[in-house]
């Protein structure tokens, strides 16, 4: 019978075409991998190696054997794999890369569960814009990404977490706000503060601008919510905030209001993004289980559960 050391083995020999760096890479003797060798041959009823003292070389049929058995490994470890993800989820490591207007405002919530829930997961973050997560995605140096839906592409898989609504934040002497809600084209009136290019949210606001057909856009732009809320609060203008920015951003001292606005209101989708030939499909779904569970809970302030 064909055992899959035997085919591990045969590998390790088309590997380094030498026995003993090849016994040494298996960590065997070499006098057992030759038996286990011979074993398959005689299994199989065919010479699958040509030996000499100088060489070993593969015959025909040896090299075909080698790309099956190569096959056969791969499949093994996949399911080796995924076993190990069914039975204990969310183990070793992950690269999680997240977008600058979430990850300050979920992952406080988020990382103290991790290590309560999941000791065994070593997360990794990272944070860019968008299209740089995405490309990072894509090249496999990171294993998910948290940030704003949709992203397009037959090769990427999402899965929606929640809503995170917009509010308008503006100075406390505004006329605004002595209105509880008010609509998305009283925004056309004042100029417009936004981050800087490539900064989702403000292609997200733009769009929710050019709806109503307000182009009143400050000259000039922000590096990071923090600096867009100072220059509201000097009077430079009024700016699309995410509710998940308002417990840290908007705070009673910062010298801003914000009213939320009348039904529909604008928002944006809050997801995980990960590769579709990525092998650990199980831990993502687990993860995005765990972060929904979060949001229902309220610990995700700002968040709007589905």
């Amino acid at each position: 019978m064909v055992s899959f050391r035997q085919l591990e083995y045969l590998v390790a020999v088309a590997d380094h075409l030498h026995f003993r760096r090849a016994s040494e890479a298996c960590n065997v003797s070499q006098p057992a991998l030759s038996a286990q060798i011979q074993q398959l041959e005689a299994g199989l009823g065919a010479q699958l190696l040509e030996r000499s003292q100088r060489k070993v070389l593969l015959t025909a049929i040896g090299r075909d054997v080698v790309q099956r058995a190569r096959g056969v490994l791969t499949e093994m470890e996949l399911l080796k794999e995924s076993v190990r993800e069914q039975a204990a989820p969310l183990t070793g490591a992950m690269r999680l890369g997240v977008i600058p207007t979430v990850g300050p405002y979920v992952l406080p919530a988020l990382l103290p569960r991790v290590r309560t829930e999941f000791p065994r997961m070593e997360l990794y973050l990272r944070e860019e814009k968008t299209a740089d997560l995405v490309a990072h995605l894509r090249a496999g140096e990171i294993d998910l990404a948290l940030l704003a839906l949709p992203i397009t592409g037959d090769d990427l898989q999402s899965y929606p977490l929640f809503d995170d609504p917009f509010v308008l934040a503006m100075p406390v002497g505004d006329p605004l706000v002595r209105r509880r809600r008010i609509k998305e084209t009283e925004v056309a009136e004042r100029p417009l503060l936004l981050l800087d290019d490539g900064h989702c949210l403000r292609d997200q606001a733009l769009q929710i601008c050019a709806a109503h057909g307000s182009s009143n856009v400050a000259d000039f732009s922000a590096t990071s919510l923090n600096t867009l809320v100072q220059m509201v609060a000097n009077g430079l203008g009024v700016t699309l905030m995410p509710s998940l920015a308002l417990e840290i951003e908007l705070r009673a001292d910062s010298g801003l209001a914000f009213r939320r606005f009348e039904d529909p209101q604008p928002s944006r989708q809050i997801g995980l993004l990960w590769r579709r030939s990525a092998r650990r499909k199980t831990d993502f779904h687990a993860f995005a289980e765990m972060i929904g569970q979060q949001v229902s809970s309220g610990a995700v302030l700002g968040a709007k559960a589905f």
